[in-house]
């Protein structure tokens, strides 16, 4: 389940918490020693300022960074989009209404963070938690290029690049290494890898490498990105596992029998299982990196296959009913169903609001269960332009 999330969120709400403090004291006076001088504080009230959170991923967390692009093909800031969003806004999520990332904001009594490309840059809005996620990304380059213009990881982590320059430049740099340590890196990516790039036919990855070969080139990748993350000041990091691919609308129509893909599914399973292999190793080598990977696949899993259970009737297909549009997504001349909240899918990629308010609601009482104890230990669970990726060896270790 999500054991390594809870445990990460816990980590960064008691450390956050007094790196906060010191970066408002900072920005009041940058000679100050509470910049310099950062304590532990206890377990955090339900009253108290939630973790500083860092947001990297995809349309499954993009906020409205894709709208800043006049040209991408990856936006979603028209209707039927955020209908059960506050004042029905299309604000570029891609859901009907909140993403996972603004129910468990809520659960920590922060707002969610804005997306990277709305910030001025100047005053206190470089000091909080910003959301670098970007329809269409993928944790290789290649990934979304037909989205036009998009955010891919290497470009989101050049933009915390800029924000921690900001940062320095506004509490000085003891402050803002503080702040940056004790704040929460969630990163959501690699569905995209294989939705919009190994698994089509007119994308060059699927015919050059075998899938282990191609998981390889993804882990080889995520670890040059994660060293890149850290040496940025990186320590407290969740990463999403992959949810069952082979179950989202889009892909549930090409069987046929209309179930899952079960070799998409195994895909997921195999690649979550090399990222955690990752996760652990830089544990082990990356002095005070508590980096712990958020297994959703069950979670999301059991939405699909007992939808009753949890308050919803369909499970199979979108709720927009575009699951072999191009595209997949709900556009202003789609139809939605009329009952959105008994929906487990929006559209044929992406969860209901409904759907991500359950999934939210696990994370937060996982964390709840995990409680406070065992913090200081790392979490255990079962460039500034894109460089290429190198081309692993079929050999090599992941």
């Amino acid at each position: 389940m999500a054991a390594a999330l809870a445990v990460v969120f816990a980590i960064a709400a008691v450390l956050a918490h007094s790196a906060v403090s010191a970066v408002v004291a900072a920005t009041d006076d940058e000679t100050s020693t509470a910049a310099r001088n950062f304590t532990i504080a206890s377990p955090p009230s339900p009253t108290t300022t939630g973790p500083v959170t860092y947001v990297f991923g995809d349309s499954m967390s993009d906020v409205g960074n894709n709208n800043y692009f006049p040209m991408s093909l990856a936006k979603s800031n028209y209707p039927w989009y955020g209908i059960d969003y506050p004042n029905r806004e299309a604000t570029g999520r891609f859901t009907n209404g909140k993403t996972i990332g603004d129910y468990m904001a809520e659960k920590f009594g922060v707002p969610p963070p804005p997306p990277f490309l709305s910030l001025r840059m100047t005053g206190k809005d470089v000091l909080g938690g910003v959301n670098f996620a970007s329809g269409g990304a993928g944790i290789l380059n290649e990934t979304g290029i037909y989205f036009v213009q998009y955010l891919s990881f290497d470009e989101q982590i050049s933009s915390f690049e800029i924000v921690k320059k900001a940062m320095i430049a506004k509490i000085g740099k003891e402050a803002a290494e503080a702040a940056v340590n004790a704040a929460l890196f969630q990163i959501g990516l690699g569905s995209n890898d294989y939705i919009n790039n190994f698994l089509q036919p007119f994308m060059a990855d699927g015919t050059t490498y075998t899938h282990d070969q191609f998981i390889r080139l993804l882990i080889t990748t995520l670890d040059r990105q994660l060293k890149r993350l850290y040496g940025l000041g990186a320590r407290k990091v969740a990463f999403n596992g992959l949810a069952p691919l082979g179950c989202i609308p889009s892909q549930r129509v090409r069987s046929t029998d209309g179930k899952c893909l079960s070799n998409v599914n195994d895909y997921a399973l195999q690649f979550n299982a090399a990222a955690k292999k990752l996760l652990d190793g830089l544990n082990a080598k990356l002095p005070g990196a508590q980096m712990g990977l958020a297994g959703c696949y069950s979670v999301v899993m059991e939405l699909i296959q007992h939808p009753d259970k949890n308050g919803f009737t369909t499970a199979h297909t979108s709720c927009c009913n575009v699951d072999t549009e191009v595209g997949g997504l709900c556009l202003p001349n789609t139809r939605p169903c009329s009952d959105r909240s008994a929906f487990v899918f929006w559209d044929a990629y992406h969860t209901s609001d409904a759907a991500n308010k359950v999934i939210a609601d696990r994370l937060w009482a996982d964390m709840m269960s995990a409680g406070q104890g065992g913090a200081s230990a790392p979490p255990r669970v079962g460039a500034s332009s894109p460089a290429a990726a190198p081309s692993p060896s079929p050999s090599e270790d992941y």
